[in-house]
């Protein structure tokens, strides 16, 4: 039995939204899961603050009726998809609470969130912060199948690419994907450059996915360098026709990645195909 059990799938603004709800969904029937559709987005006028000037009074209504219809909107799309078929779907939404909060709170008792990467030219995704994705998985301490932009998602975990290192954060992201892992064609594996000497390295990698009865063919890649290892890992991802990558997400303080950029950074504002991440 999968262990992939409860889906929480985060609707916003966006039309995007039936993208990943409608994943959430096909996974739901692939695992034999659950999905809890949770809206959350933040309130119009915390985006315009010029209405809480002497013209908010006038403001406030047309902004409420902007967040209603938007809220009315998701739900549309939340009804029409789950019209299509048994599965178990659910309607969650969230009001008067702050949008990361609020759904790192219903994430807790999910096995994975599904999120969408944040797009800076879709003015409906301005509802949602830019740092909303890292926010959520360390409040919540759960993994995320993060959906890009820019990407239909034709396929799903046929070829998986792992960026592994050993670390906490990669273990999470490797034990999350066992669900998918284990319907995988074919698996590839890239190892921090010193793992195998100091470290779990590719061959406790393989044996892990043995124990878990996962039989698709693995095969090794050379470590990515180590001063570009996002853009390495896409190109890598992209050489391989990967369907899906596996990775830890921030496994250094948020501020170092800030300074310093970093892989989990990279992932996020440039990602070309869903990514499986855990903190």
């Amino acid at each position: 039995m999968s262990a992939l059990r409860s889906i929480l799938v985060h609707l916003d603004p966006s039309p995007r939204s039936r993208t990943r709800l409608l994943l959430a969904r096909d996974l739901a029937e692939k695992h034999g899961a659950h999905v809890n559709a949770l809206y959350g987005s933040t309130p119009s006028i915390m985006d315009m603050p010029y209405a809480l000037n002497e013209g908010a009074a006038a403001a406030l209504p047309v902004l409420e009726k902007l967040d209603s219809d938007r809220r009315e909107d998701a739900r549309a799309v939340f009804d029409s998809v789950k019209s299509t078929g048994p599965w178990p779907l659910h309607w969650r939404e969230l009001r008067g609470e702050f949008v990361v909060s609020g759904v790192a709170r219903h994430a807790l008792c999910s096995d994975l969130m599904v999120l969408g990467q944040h797009d800076p030219n879709d003015n409906a995704a301005l509802a949602i912060p830019s740092d909303f994705i890292a926010s959520v998985m360390i409040a919540s301490g759960k993994p995320a199948l993060v959906i890009p932009y820019a990407n239909s998602c034709k396929t799903l975990g046929r070829e998986v690419l792992i960026a592994w290192v050993p670390n906490r954060e990669c273990a999470r992201a490797l034990l999350a994907a066992i669900p998918f892992l284990q319907q995988a064609e074919r698996i590839h594996l890239v190892v921090q450059a010193d793992a195998n000497e100091h470290g779990a390295g590719s061959a406790d990698v393989e044996t892990f996915l043995k124990h878990h009865q996962i039989n698709a063919t693995v095969k090794r890649h050379a470590p990515v360098p180590t001063n570009s290892v996002g853009e390495a890992l896409l190109s890598l991802a992209s050489d391989t026709e990967a369907d899906l990558l596996v990775m830890g997400c921030y496994s250094h303080s948020r501020a170092r990645e800030l300074v310093f950029g970093g892989a989990s950074r990279t992932l996020l504002k440039s990602m070309t195909l869903p990514v499986l991440m855990a903190h």
